[in-house]
Formats: C-alpha cells, structure tokens, sequence
C-alpha cells in the first residue's frame, strides 16, 4: 500500500471539480473539505507560512504606502484563507484579495466576514489558464521553450505583493503545472502553495476522512490529491529556471501537508533554495 503513497505523481480528475457548484454533492463535499482542513490543521499551516514572507516589519511598512494586494488561484468558496484573515487579526489591517476560482462559490455573507477582519475581497470567476494567458504565460508551450537571451531590462513591479495556492496545484502536471508556475513567478512578488503530502502517513489517511463524515465525493477524491500530492523538493526544481531572482523554500507541514514559499530576492543576491 505504501508504494501507492510514495512513488511516482498519478495525477487524475477528481470528482468534485467535474459538478455543477449546484450539486448537492458538490455543496456537501465543500462541506467536507472545512471539517478536513480543520482536522489538518490547514489554516494554521497557511498563516505560519505567511507571517514567513511577509513578517510584521514589512508588513507595517507596506501599510503606510497602499494595501497588500493578494491573489488565491482555486479559492473555492473562499473561506480557508477567512479563517487565517481572522488569525492575523489586526497585524495586516489593509489586505485586498482577489479571489480566482472557475465557479462562483463565495457567498455575499463570505465577503462580509472578510471586511470584518479589514479585508476587502474581489471574487473572481475566471479559468486558471485565461489568467496565465493574461500573464504572458502560453498554455500550449513548455516554459524551457520560450526564447532566451533578451537584453536585460529593470522588472516591472508585479501586480501581486502575494499569491497563494492552497491544494491547488497537484491538479496539475507537465506543460499545465509548468505554466501555472511561469505565471505566477511573472505576475507575483511572492508565492505560497500548501498541497497534500505524498507520503505513507497521508495516503492512509486519506483513506480515513469517512470517519469524519465525508461523502463518497471526498472519500474518492482525498486520495486521487494524495497520489497527486508533492514531497521533497520536487515543487523547487519545476520552478521556472530562467527565474534566477527568487529565493526557494520547500518543506514537509504538519502530518499531512507539503509547502512551497517563493520570494523575490534583490538582483544582487544568489537564489538560496532552503529545506
């Protein structure tokens, strides 16, 4: 059994992401995801990881200029990073959230909340890969195939202080996850994935969210996201190579978590990918 956890990335269509945002067994597996990142311990995962890139000195001074712009590709219904919003408390008191989902799931009283914690949320309902087209980044072409060479020139400032992918990115392989990863290293200033953990302890686990109430839905799909999952720093190396101005840190979270925090550094500096 444990081969099945820690070998190769099997990547396949999950359940949920084939219905309708209407279907009772859709809206009931949304459900069964919250009481599954609460028994992961997911939002406490996140929040650690962004105090990491964006630690309260930097942040306070960011403040007195504008507000942290942020971006969560695959947000859902919205409500995993409203949890951390709540954690943060006042430490980030002018946020404002974009959040990228290809179904409109964010409730109005969601929004609310968020306001609540100095939020202001934009929901946006919009295919991950017209967003990367947005960015410059070609869906059809390998990133290792884009011209090089250019004339170096000073970067423009990305339009995102903050991206964040949370259990987003193992639904995807090959040229897709290559260029997801080229467009949010061109469109953000820092990046931070949480993605379940190919490992042993997860893939049994996954097998094990029935006992928390889950439905058929979930119980198929947690482990098809475990196959899909990531470990060691397999995250790092399909980073986009040509991206020498970024500092990388790979790391096994919690017992069931892999994650992924991305960071532009000075032109001056080497990349410093940290375990």
């Amino acid at each position: 059994m444990g081969g099945l956890a820690i070998g190769a990335r099997v990547v396949a269509a999950e359940t949920l992401d084939g219905l309708a945002e209407s279907d009772p067994a859709a809206q009931r597996s949304r459900r069964d995801l919250r009481r599954i990142h609460r028994a992961m311990g997911t939002r406490s995962i996140v929040r650690r990881g962004l105090e990491d890139l964006l630690g309260s000195n930097e942040r306070s001074a960011s403040a007195a200029r504008r507000p942290l712009r942020v971006l969560e590709l695959g947000a859902g219904d919205g409500t995993l990073l409203l949890g951390v919003a709540g954690a943060l408390g006042s430490r980030w008191p002018a946020v404002e959230l974009t959040l990228l989902d290809r179904q409109s799931l964010v409730e109005p009283s969601t929004v609310e909340a968020y306001a609540a914690c100095g939020w202001r949320v934009t929901p946006r309902v919009v295919d991950v890969f017209a967003w990367a087209r947005s960015a410059g980044a070609d869906p059809a072409l390998p990133v290792a195939s884009k011209p090089t060479g250019a004339p170096t020139r000073p970067e423009p400032t990305p339009p995102w202080d903050l991206i964040v992918g949370n259990l987003f990115l193992h639904h995807f392989e090959g040229p897709a996850l290559s260029t997801l990863l080229a467009a949010i290293e061109a469109q953000g200033a820092r990046f931070f994935a949480c993605e379940p953990r190919r490992a042993t302890l997860a893939w049994i686990g996954s097998h094990l969210v029935g006992a928390l109430g889950a439905n058929a839905v979930t119980r198929e799909d947690a482990v098809l996201s475990v196959q899909a999952g990531f470990r060691d720093r397999e995250l790092s190396a399909l980073w986009p190579q040509h991206a020498r101005r970024w500092r990388l840190r790979e790391y096994p979270a919690g017992l069931f978590s892999h994650c992924l925090q991305a960071q532009r550094v000075d032109p001056d500096d080497a990349v410093t990918p940290v375990r």
